[in-house]
C-alpha cells in the first residue's frame, strides 16, 4: 500500500460526508449518489497537484517583478554556478502557502550552507492580482526568521503578469484553480529545485523538510560543484525516493564507495612495505 493510495482513502473518507450533503436541498428527498472508489480524486481536486517535469529547461527570459518593484528575468537569478529553489506561492494565502515556506526556511537554517552563497532561493506568486509591496512584506518577515545577515540577495519574493504566471506553471507542471466558494485558491506545495543554468532537477513536496534533504538536493543539482569533499561523497552515496520524498542510502553506490576506501588503505599500507623491500635487494 503506498502512500499515494492511503492519501486517496483519506481524502475520499474526509469528503464523504460533505459530498453526499451537496446532494440535499430544503424540503427534497435525499438523493442517491454514488460513492468514490478507492483510486478516484473528488470533482473538487480535479486539476490541481503537481506534475514533475524533470530535466525540463525553464524559460530564463521570462520577465518578474523583484521586491522592489524592478522588472527583472528569471535568468538574472542563475550565474550558472548556484542551484536554485523556486517555491510557486500567494502571498495572501491563509494556510499552505505559509506552512510550505515555513518549512523551507526552518530547514535552510539548519544547513550549513547559507542563501546567496551556495544557492538561491525564489518564492513566486502564482496570483497575478499581487503587488510587490506584499513580496517586500513577506521578505522582511522571512529575513528576521533566518536570521543570517548578509543574506537578503540569497532571498527573492516574486510576482509576474498572468503571462509570465501561466508560462511558469505550466513548465514547472504547477496546477491549481480558484475555488470561489471559500475565495481562496486550491493548489498543492513543492519546492522546485532547479540546476544552475534553469533545469529541473528534484521536486520536494509538502510542507515540512530536513536539512539534508535540501542541501543533497542542492549538490545533486550542481552536480556535486558546491561543498566540499564529504558532501559530495554524501551525494554520491545518496539517491531521492519519492515515496519518502527524502534520500535514501543507495547501496550499489555505497559498496563503489567502500571498495576504493579498501584499496586505498590496502595502497597505504602496502606501498611503504613494498618500497622498503625494493631498498634490501
Amino acid at each position: 500500500m503506498n502512500a499515494s493510495w492511503i492519501f486517496s482513502i483519506l481524502v475520499t473518507l474526509s469528503l464523504a460526508p460533505w459530498a453526499q450533503a451537496r446532494t440535499m436541498g430544503v424540503g427534497s428527498d435525499i438523493q442517491e449518489k454514488s460513492p468514490l472508489l478507492a483510486n478516484e480524486r473528488p470533482a473538487e481536486f480535479k486539476d490541481i497537484g503537481i506534475t514533475e517535469k524533470l530535466g525540463a529547461q525553464l524559460d530564463l527570459s521570462l520577465p518578474l517583478i523583484n521586491e522592489k518593484g524592478e522588472t527583472v528575468t528569471l535568468g538574472s537569478f542563475y550565474n550558472g554556478h548556484k542551484p536554485v529553489s523556486i517555491s510557486l506561492v500567494y502571498y495572501s494565502c491563509p494556510g499552505l502557502c505559509n506552512f510550505h515556506f515555513n518549512g523551507v526556511v526552518d530547514a535552510l537554517k539548519a544547513m550549513d550552507w547559507s542563501a546567496g552563497d551556495q544557492f538561491q532561493v525564489l518564492a513566486i506568486s502564482f496570483d497575478a492580482r499581487e503587488n510587490s509591496d506584499l513580496g517586500t512584506k513577506k521578505k522582511a518577515s522571512y529575513m528576521k526568521v533566518y536570521s543570517r545577515p548578509g543574506t537578503e540577495n540569497g532571498f527573492h519574493f516574486l510576482t509576474a503578469s498572468p503571462e509570465t504566471i501561466q508560462k511558469l506553471t505550466e513548465a514547472v507542471g504547477f496546477k491549481y484553480k480558484w475555488n470561489e466558494e471559500a475565495k481562496e485558491w486550491a493548489h498543492a506545495s513543492a519546492a522546485v529545485v532547479t540546476t544552475p543554468d534553469g533545469k529541473i532537477s528534484r521536486y520536494l513536496h509538502g510542507i515540512q523538510f530536513d536539512a539534508k534533504t535540501f542541501k543533497l538536493a542542492f549538490s545533486e543539482a550542481s552536480e556535486g560543484k558546491i561543498g566540499n569533499f564529504v558532501d559530495k561523497m554524501i551525494w554520491y552515496c545518496f539517491k531521492y525516493d519519492p515515496q519518502q520524498s527524502k534520500y535514501v542510502l543507495y547501496a550499489f553506490r555505497a559498496v563503489q564507495f567502500g571498495a576504493i576506501a579498501i584499496v586505498l588503505l590496502l595502497a597505504a599500507i602496502l606501498l611503504p612495505v613494498w618500497i622498503k623491500g625494493r631498498k634490501f635487494r
